[in-house]
Protein backbone atom coordinates (compact mmCIF):
# COMPACT_ATOMS: atom_id res chain seq x y z
CA UNK A 1 0.00 0.00 0.00
CA UNK A 2 1.09 3.51 -0.85
CA UNK A 3 1.65 6.41 0.68
CA UNK A 4 -1.38 8.37 -0.15
CA UNK A 5 0.41 11.86 0.86
CA UNK A 6 -2.60 13.59 -1.22
CA UNK A 7 -4.92 12.62 2.00
CA UNK A 8 -2.62 13.64 4.57
CA UNK A 9 -3.33 16.39 6.50
CA UNK A 10 -3.61 19.82 5.51
CA UNK A 11 -0.27 22.00 7.11
CA UNK A 12 -3.20 24.61 8.23
CA UNK A 13 -5.44 24.54 11.02
CA UNK A 14 -9.13 26.29 11.76
CA UNK A 15 -9.60 27.22 8.36
CA UNK A 16 -13.11 29.34 9.20
CA UNK A 17 -11.43 31.40 11.48
CA UNK A 18 -8.40 33.01 8.80
CA UNK A 19 -9.36 36.17 6.79
CA UNK A 20 -9.98 35.78 3.64
CA UNK A 21 -6.63 37.08 2.53
CA UNK A 22 -5.23 34.43 4.89
CA UNK A 23 -6.79 32.45 3.05
CA UNK A 24 -5.77 32.69 -0.34
CA UNK A 25 -2.14 33.83 0.41
CA UNK A 26 -1.87 30.12 2.22
CA UNK A 27 -3.53 28.61 -1.11
CA UNK A 28 -0.88 30.83 -3.38
CA UNK A 29 1.80 29.80 -1.39
CA UNK A 30 0.47 25.95 -1.76
CA UNK A 31 0.20 26.42 -5.27
CA UNK A 32 4.02 27.80 -6.14
CA UNK A 33 5.45 24.21 -4.86
CA UNK A 34 3.04 22.48 -7.94
CA UNK A 35 5.54 23.41 -11.09
CA UNK A 36 8.65 22.57 -9.34
CA UNK A 37 7.35 19.35 -8.28
CA UNK A 38 5.86 19.10 -11.55
CA UNK A 39 9.44 19.47 -12.95
CA UNK A 40 10.76 16.83 -11.65
CA UNK A 41 9.09 14.07 -13.63
CA UNK A 42 10.12 16.08 -16.89
CA UNK A 43 12.85 12.85 -17.29
CA UNK A 44 9.85 10.44 -16.94
CA UNK A 45 7.47 12.36 -20.13
CA UNK A 46 10.47 13.08 -22.22
CA UNK A 47 10.33 8.70 -23.48
CA UNK A 48 6.40 9.21 -23.18
CA UNK A 49 5.69 11.98 -25.67
CA UNK A 50 8.31 10.02 -28.08
CA UNK A 51 6.07 7.07 -28.03
CA UNK A 52 3.13 8.54 -28.52
CA UNK A 53 4.23 11.05 -31.07
CA UNK A 54 5.39 7.68 -32.95
CA UNK A 55 2.21 5.97 -32.25
CA UNK A 56 -0.08 8.82 -33.63
CA UNK A 57 1.86 9.61 -36.54
CA UNK A 58 0.99 5.68 -37.62
CA UNK A 59 -2.64 6.39 -37.21
CA UNK A 60 -2.60 5.60 -33.50
CA UNK A 61 -4.51 7.43 -30.72
CA UNK A 62 -3.90 9.15 -27.14
CA UNK A 63 -6.49 7.74 -24.72
CA UNK A 64 -7.33 9.57 -21.35
CA UNK A 65 -9.05 7.70 -18.72
CA UNK A 66 -9.96 8.80 -15.05
CA UNK A 67 -12.75 9.81 -12.39
CA UNK A 68 -14.11 12.74 -11.04
CA UNK A 69 -11.41 16.03 -11.42
CA UNK A 70 -9.04 13.77 -13.01
CA UNK A 71 -11.30 12.36 -15.71
CA UNK A 72 -12.90 15.74 -16.00
CA UNK A 73 -8.96 17.37 -16.46
CA UNK A 74 -8.24 14.44 -19.28
CA UNK A 75 -11.41 15.56 -21.24
CA UNK A 76 -10.88 19.21 -21.19
CA UNK A 77 -7.45 18.22 -22.39
CA UNK A 78 -8.50 15.93 -25.28
CA UNK A 79 -11.38 18.11 -26.26
CA UNK A 80 -8.89 21.46 -26.57
CA UNK A 81 -6.81 19.30 -29.21
CA UNK A 82 -9.10 19.46 -32.66
CA UNK A 83 -9.52 23.22 -32.41
CA UNK A 84 -5.76 23.96 -31.15
CA UNK A 85 -4.49 22.43 -33.58
CA UNK A 86 -6.91 21.35 -35.78
CA UNK A 87 -6.13 16.80 -35.45
CA UNK A 88 -9.44 15.61 -36.21
CA UNK A 89 -11.61 14.39 -33.80
CA UNK A 90 -11.30 10.73 -32.27
CA UNK A 91 -7.46 11.29 -31.96
CA UNK A 92 -7.32 12.45 -28.56
CA UNK A 93 -10.18 10.53 -26.33
CA UNK A 94 -10.93 11.52 -22.57
CA UNK A 95 -12.53 8.80 -20.85
CA UNK A 96 -14.47 9.49 -17.63
CA UNK A 97 -15.61 7.06 -15.15
CA UNK A 98 -19.83 7.05 -15.03
CA UNK A 99 -19.70 8.32 -18.67
CA UNK A 100 -20.51 12.07 -20.00
CA UNK A 101 -23.15 12.73 -17.72
CA UNK A 102 -20.08 12.48 -14.98
CA UNK A 103 -18.51 15.71 -16.32
CA UNK A 104 -20.99 17.75 -15.04
CA UNK A 105 -22.53 15.50 -11.43
CA UNK A 106 -20.60 13.22 -9.84
CA UNK A 107 -22.27 9.10 -10.66
CA UNK A 108 -21.75 7.15 -7.28
CA UNK A 109 -19.44 4.45 -7.27
CA UNK A 110 -18.49 4.80 -11.04
CA UNK A 111 -15.32 5.03 -10.35
CA UNK A 112 -14.82 1.96 -8.02
CA UNK A 113 -15.96 -0.83 -10.91
CA UNK A 114 -12.25 -1.87 -11.78
CA UNK A 115 -13.58 -3.93 -15.23
CA UNK A 116 -15.41 -0.21 -16.07
CA UNK A 117 -12.59 1.62 -17.90
CA UNK A 118 -11.37 -1.18 -19.97
CA UNK A 119 -15.10 -1.93 -20.99
CA UNK A 120 -14.59 1.73 -21.43
CA UNK A 121 -11.64 1.37 -24.22
CA UNK A 122 -13.41 -1.05 -25.65
CA UNK A 123 -16.37 0.70 -27.01
CA UNK A 124 -13.45 2.40 -28.87
CA UNK A 125 -11.91 -0.51 -29.81
CA UNK A 126 -8.58 0.36 -28.27
CA UNK A 127 -5.39 -2.01 -29.37
CA UNK A 128 -1.61 -1.78 -29.49
CA UNK A 129 -1.39 1.32 -31.95
CA UNK A 130 -2.46 3.43 -29.47
CA UNK A 131 -1.78 4.71 -25.62
CA UNK A 132 -3.15 4.98 -22.78
CA UNK A 133 -2.97 7.37 -20.16
CA UNK A 134 -4.40 7.32 -16.90
CA UNK A 135 -5.01 10.14 -14.71
CA UNK A 136 -6.08 9.40 -10.98
CA UNK A 137 -4.32 11.95 -8.18
CA UNK A 138 -4.62 8.67 -5.38
CA UNK A 139 -3.01 6.41 -7.62
CA UNK A 140 -5.87 4.02 -6.38
CA UNK A 141 -8.87 4.28 -8.47
CA UNK A 142 -10.41 0.80 -9.36
CA UNK A 143 -11.62 2.39 -12.54
CA UNK A 144 -8.30 3.58 -13.81
CA UNK A 145 -6.12 1.12 -12.52
CA UNK A 146 -8.34 -1.76 -13.82
CA UNK A 147 -8.10 -0.49 -16.79
CA UNK A 148 -4.47 -0.12 -17.51
CA UNK A 149 -3.93 -3.62 -15.81
CA UNK A 150 -6.34 -4.41 -18.74
CA UNK A 151 -4.02 -3.01 -21.55
CA UNK A 152 -0.62 -4.44 -20.27
CA UNK A 153 -2.54 -7.22 -20.53
CA UNK A 154 -2.94 -6.56 -24.16
CA UNK A 155 0.02 -5.14 -24.91
CA UNK A 156 -1.23 -1.99 -24.86
CA UNK A 157 1.31 0.91 -24.43
CA UNK A 158 0.26 2.52 -20.85
CA UNK A 159 1.01 5.54 -18.51
CA UNK A 160 -0.18 7.45 -15.62
CA UNK A 161 0.09 10.51 -13.91
CA UNK A 162 -0.23 10.19 -10.28
CA UNK A 163 0.06 12.53 -7.22
CA UNK A 164 1.19 9.35 -4.60
CA UNK A 165 4.60 8.24 -4.49
CA UNK A 166 4.98 4.03 -5.29
CA UNK A 167 1.02 4.11 -5.92
CA UNK A 168 -0.68 0.87 -7.52
CA UNK A 169 -1.62 2.82 -11.03
CA UNK A 170 2.31 3.06 -11.20
CA UNK A 171 2.65 -1.00 -11.51
CA UNK A 172 0.44 -1.06 -14.31
CA UNK A 173 1.55 2.18 -16.21
CA UNK A 174 4.84 1.24 -18.49
CA UNK A 175 5.87 5.48 -17.82
CA UNK A 176 4.40 6.21 -14.46
CA UNK A 177 4.49 9.99 -13.98
CA UNK A 178 4.46 11.04 -10.32
CA UNK A 179 4.23 14.55 -9.02
CA UNK A 180 4.29 14.36 -5.53
CA UNK A 181 2.34 17.29 -4.68
CA UNK A 182 2.06 16.67 -0.86
CA UNK A 183 -0.49 17.85 1.35
CA UNK A 184 -3.06 19.78 0.17
CA UNK A 185 -4.46 23.33 1.72
CA UNK A 186 -8.07 21.81 2.51
CA UNK A 187 -7.07 18.21 3.72
CA UNK A 188 -7.73 15.79 0.78
CA UNK A 189 -8.94 18.04 -1.77
CA UNK A 190 -6.88 17.00 -4.72
CA UNK A 191 -8.33 19.17 -7.15
CA UNK A 192 -6.28 22.01 -6.04
CA UNK A 193 -2.48 21.22 -5.81
CA UNK A 194 -2.89 17.26 -7.28
CA UNK A 195 -5.20 18.44 -10.20
CA UNK A 196 -3.29 21.56 -11.07
CA UNK A 197 -0.15 19.23 -11.04
CA UNK A 198 -2.17 17.24 -13.64
CA UNK A 199 -3.18 19.65 -15.84
CA UNK A 200 0.62 21.16 -16.07
CA UNK A 201 1.77 17.26 -17.33
CA UNK A 202 -1.53 17.23 -19.59
CA UNK A 203 -0.67 20.36 -21.14
CA UNK A 204 2.93 19.38 -21.53
CA UNK A 205 2.30 16.29 -23.18
CA UNK A 206 -0.57 17.27 -25.69
CA UNK A 207 1.48 20.05 -26.47
CA UNK A 208 4.85 18.27 -26.94
CA UNK A 209 3.02 16.27 -28.89
CA UNK A 210 1.50 18.19 -31.72
CA UNK A 211 4.36 20.01 -32.06
CA UNK A 212 6.00 16.49 -33.01
CA UNK A 213 2.88 16.12 -35.32
CA UNK A 214 3.78 19.11 -37.31
CA UNK A 215 0.97 20.93 -36.33
CA UNK A 216 3.03 24.18 -34.96
CA UNK A 217 4.93 26.40 -37.10
CA UNK A 218 7.12 28.31 -35.39
CA UNK A 219 5.42 28.96 -32.36
CA UNK A 220 1.86 29.52 -34.25
CA UNK A 221 -1.00 27.29 -34.55
CA UNK A 222 -1.41 27.21 -38.38
CA UNK A 223 -3.97 24.24 -38.25
CA UNK A 224 -6.39 25.45 -35.64
CA UNK A 225 -10.09 25.62 -36.33
CA UNK A 226 -11.31 28.78 -37.61
CA UNK A 227 -14.25 28.26 -35.37
CA UNK A 228 -15.31 32.12 -33.58
CA UNK A 229 -14.30 35.58 -34.50
CA UNK A 230 -11.41 35.57 -32.13
CA UNK A 231 -9.42 32.44 -34.08
CA UNK A 232 -10.60 34.13 -37.67
CA UNK A 233 -8.71 37.57 -36.62
CA UNK A 234 -5.80 35.34 -34.87
CA UNK A 235 -5.76 33.54 -38.07
CA UNK A 236 -5.32 36.65 -40.15
CA UNK A 237 -2.89 38.45 -38.40
CA UNK A 238 -0.81 35.75 -38.59
CA UNK A 239 -1.17 35.24 -42.58
CA UNK A 240 -0.58 39.21 -42.61
CA UNK A 241 2.64 38.62 -40.61
CA UNK A 242 3.75 35.61 -42.63
CA UNK A 243 2.57 37.27 -46.51
CA UNK A 244 3.05 40.76 -45.48
CA UNK A 245 -0.56 41.71 -46.68
CA UNK A 246 -3.22 43.91 -45.66
CA UNK A 247 -6.12 42.86 -43.46
CA UNK A 248 -8.96 42.33 -45.76
CA UNK A 249 -6.38 40.14 -48.70
CA UNK A 250 -5.44 38.30 -45.17
CA UNK A 251 -9.31 37.40 -44.35
CA UNK A 252 -10.08 36.53 -47.83
CA UNK A 253 -7.12 34.31 -48.67
CA UNK A 254 -8.09 32.33 -44.82
CA UNK A 255 -12.01 32.00 -46.57
CA UNK A 256 -10.51 30.09 -49.38
CA UNK A 257 -8.04 27.66 -48.09
CA UNK A 258 -9.59 27.41 -44.73
CA UNK A 259 -6.80 27.49 -42.65
CA UNK A 260 -3.29 29.32 -41.62
CA UNK A 261 -2.04 26.41 -42.97
CA UNK A 262 -3.98 26.28 -45.80
CA UNK A 263 -2.83 29.91 -46.63
CA UNK A 264 1.40 29.44 -46.12
CA UNK A 265 0.82 26.03 -48.02
CA UNK A 266 -0.67 27.42 -51.41
CA UNK A 267 2.18 30.62 -51.09
CA UNK A 268 5.11 28.13 -50.26
CA UNK A 269 5.44 29.18 -46.71
CA UNK A 270 6.09 25.59 -45.38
Amino acid sequence: MSDRVTESESRYHSLESKSVEELLRGINTEDKSVAENVELAIPVMIPLIDLITEKMRSGGRLFYIGAGTSGRLGIVDASECPPTYGIEHGRVIGLIAGGDSAIRKAVEFAEDDPEGGWNDLQKHDVNTNDVVIGVAASGTTPYVTGALQRCQENSIATACITCNPGAPISKFADHPIEVITGPEFVTGSTRMKAGTAQKLVLNMISTAVMIGLGRVKGNRMVDMQLSNNKLIARGTKMVMEALGVEEEQANHLLTIHGSVRGVLKAFNKL
